[in-house]
Formats: C-alpha cells, sequence, structure tokens
C-alpha cells in the first residue's frame, strides 16, 4: 500500500498500517490454498475450454440421444446427441463474466455511493446527502431479490446486459452498506482531516484516503459477493430467466439434463459440479481475506 506523507513533515500519517502482499495473505490459510487451487482449476477450464472441446456445444445429432459415455463421447450426449463435454467447457464463461461484470458494477456505485454516505456524514451541511443514500439503500434492501429480479427480466428481457443491471441493482445496496460502515471507522482518521487541510478534492480523499484503508473489506466484499453472484446468476439460468437454448450456460444444462438424469446423469453432474467448485473456491479465499486482511485493526475478521 503506497503511505501519504504531510505536506512539510517526513512523518508517515497516522493510522496507515502495512498489509501482507495478496499471495502471501492467502496462502497463510489452508482454506486459502485450496480456494486458489479451485479457483485456478476452474478459470483454466473456463478459458481453455473452448480450445479443448472436441465438438460444437450446439451441434445437435453427434450421437444418438442420452448414449453413455465413450471414447468419441466422455462425458456421454444429451437428449438432443450434443456432447455433453463440449458443452460443459463452452458453459462456464457465462456463469463467470456476468457475475464479474454484476458484481464490479455493483461495487463501483453501491460501493462509491456508501463511501461518499460515509464521509459527508461527518461534514457540516451534507449530512443530508448521507441520509438520503442510506435510505435508497434500505428501500432497495426492502425488496425481495428474486422479485425484483424477475420484474426486471420481464420488463426489458434475458440478454446479457438485463442480467449484468439486475445482479448490480440486488447487489448495490448490500455492498454499499458494508462499505459505509468500513468507512465510518477510518473517515475521522488523521490523515484524512489532512488531506481535508491540503485542500484536496472530495474524489481524492475517496480514492486515495479512505479506499485504500477499506481494502481488506472491498476485496473480501468483493469475492464474497462473486460468490452470491455465480449462484445467483445460475439459478436464473436454470428457471428460464437467464440464459436461453442453445445456449451450453452450465444453470440451462442442469435444468434440460435434469429430466434425463438415471440415462445421463452426467449432464447434471458435470455443470452441477462445476458451479460448486467455483462458488466453493471463492468463498475460501473470501473467508481467508475477511481473516487476514483487516489492516485496521490487526485482527482476523472484517464484518460481512
Amino acid at each position: 500500500m503506497s503511505v501519504n506523507y504531510l505536506q512539510g513533515s517526513d512523518a508517515i500519517a497516522p493510522g496507515r498500517v502495512r498489509t501482507p502482499g495478496l499471495w502471501r495473505t492467502l496462502a497463510a490459510s489452508g482454506g486459502g490454498r485450496i480456494g486458489l487451487g479451485l479457483a485456478a482449476a476452474m478459470v483454466a477450464v473456463i478459458a481453455l475450454g473452448p480450445s479443448m472441446a472436441p465438438y460444437s456445444p450446439t451441434q445437435i445429432g453427434l450421437g444418438l440421444p442420452n448414449d453413455p459415455p465413450s471414447s468419441a463421447f466422455l462425458f456421454g450426449t444429451d437428449e438432443l446427441g450434443r456432447d455433453i463435454l463440449s458443452r460443459f467447457l463452452f458453459g462456464g464463461r457465462s456463469v463467470v463474466l456476468m457475475p464479474l461484470a454484476a458484481v464490479t458494477l455493483a461495487m463501483l456505485v453501491g460501493g462509491g455511493l456508501g463511501v461518499l454516505g460515509a464521509y459527508v456524514q461527518v461534514r457540516p451541511g451534507l449530512e443530508w446527502l448521507d441520509r438520503l443514500i442510506s435510505s435508497l439503500f434500505d428501500l432497495a434492501l426492502a425488496l425481495p431479490p428474486l422479485l425484483l429480479a424477475l420484474v426486471l427480466i420481464a420488463g426489458f428481457g434475458t440478454s446479457p446486459l438485463v442480467m449484468i443491471l439486475a445482479v448490480a441493482v440486488i447487489f448495490a445496496p448490500r455492498t454499499g452498506r458494508i462499505l459505509r460502515g468500513a468507512a465510518q471507522a477510518v473517515v475521522t482518521s488523521d490523515y484524512v482531516a489532512a488531506a481535508q487541510a491540503r485542500g484536496e478534492s472530495v474524489l481524492y480523499i475517496l480514492v486515495r484516503e479512505l479506499l485504500p484503508n477499506i481494502a481488506a473489506t472491498v476485496i473480501a466484499e468483493f469475492t464474497l459477493r462473486m460468490t452470491w453472484a455465480v449462484i445467483f446468476v445460475a439459478a436464473l439460468s436454470f428457471l428460464g430467466l437467464g440464459a436461453q437454448p442453445p445456449s451450453s450456460d452450465w444453470g440451462l444444462m442442469v435444468a434440460q439434463a435434469r429430466s434425463f438424469i438415471t440415462v445421463s446423469p452426467l449432464g447434471v453432474a458435470a455443470p452441477a459440479l462445476g458451479i460448486a467448485v467455483l462458488s466453493v473456491s471463492l468463498n475460501l479465499i473470501a473467508d481467508a481475506l475477511a481473516r487476514y486482511l483487516d489492516p485496521a485493526s490487526g485482527k482476523p475478521g472484517v464484518s460481512l
């Protein structure tokens, strides 16, 4: 982490705490090492899978419907004679890219508003803005997430952009509340007051003074939200509200193959296992970060 210096002084701004490197932090935890290993394996499958797939994921009639595993089809075929392995290798990208985009947008909007609210809360004359932001968060949190997603998807369709916006709208207030609470713990620190005395802009103070000192919470929250976003996006696809046929999205694969689970179990097991391993790996990484990356207190645990 970079360290700011007070103008005209060689003293380090009080309140700064140097945090360990990200990889060293994760490697220090058994759960973190397992999470990194599983995440690396899943990233390899998702990134390299399409180039390793033996067939097109949408080609119908490659084999007989629900063929068992064989040398030609290692995972067998689905109800339309498509190669399950090829569909699995192609289908992971949407399960990762859409949650990644949605959580990033939620962090930028919701997290940004939360940190801004914490900052203006202690600024005379601007307390109303914090109350407004908090009221918006409370209103959004009162709406059932699935109902909100259904309304947005019913009104605007099931395109990837709509899915990303729907998940971002659901996660933004939750992320905002978490980061607002974390920022409240450091917003009255001396280095923030020093930046204000130097006449720094609000944006500078938020980005250069507050964010580095709540980085542990930001990283842990991002990883944890990714876990939930992966499951949520897969669930929407499973319910027919996300990816549409002939997509090889893992959630959609489970939905289409569940009726044939007795004759072609890998059609359900492969994508379900992919979603589970990805979610578990992200959750282990988030837990490791939450325990070891708390620069404010030096103690394990970040409030999530």
